[in-house]
């Protein structure tokens, strides 16, 4: 099996949706600062990129997770592999993520993290495929939503391949 990279979403547009969130953030939590937590790997292009665009003070921290259970499918139990370096009680936290898939995971790293008290939480993905959630969680901030196909760059991989592109591609699959 080979595969092929199909464009569905051009940098152009990535840059531009990053701008308009990372404004509406900056609106959001204007006289106040916040503290972006990256969900890595996915997340860490997405993250920076925000960042930049954000106008209020922002601080990051990074934590590494694993849901696992019998299977491919996510159980929604976390493994921490990284934990954050910083306390998050009373601040304004925003959980940064590539994408928002089953939800699975991300239910259960929101409950953990209000456990640790934050002022506030809330979650920045850059895609969303609400037509794999299994769970109820949504994104508080979302650059795009995709169909239920496979997708790297920005951040996403297939075999940690393709992480690197500047656009969102779809990943189809071809016989040699």
């Amino acid at each position: 099996m080979k595969e092929r990279i199909d464009s569905m979403i051009s940098e152009e547009d990535v840059n531009k949706k990053i701008n308009e969130i990372g404004e509406q953030i900056s609106r959001d939590y204007a006289g106040k600062s916040v503290h972006l937590i990256c969900v890595l790997k996915g997340g860490v292009f997405f993250m920076c990129e925000l960042a930049k665009r954000i106008t209020v003070p922002v601080s990051m921290d990074f934590m590494a997770v694993s849901s696992y259970g019998g299977g491919t499918e996510s159980s929604g139990i976390i493994k921490i592999k990284k934990d954050l370096d910083e306390a998050l009680e009373g601040k304004h936290v925003i959980i940064v993520e590539d994408i928002v898939d089953s939800g699975r995971t991300l239910k259960s790293l929101k409950k953990l993290l209000w456990e640790r008290k934050p002022a506030s939480l809330k979650v920045c993905t850059l895609l969303d495929k609400p037509s794999r959630r299994v769970v109820d969680v949504e994104a508080d901030y979302t650059c795009f939503q995709v169909p239920d196909v496979f997708v790297v760059g920005y951040g996403l991989d297939y075999d940690q391949k393709y992480r690197n592109f500047p656009f969102i591609g779809n990943v189809v699959f071809e016989e040699e």
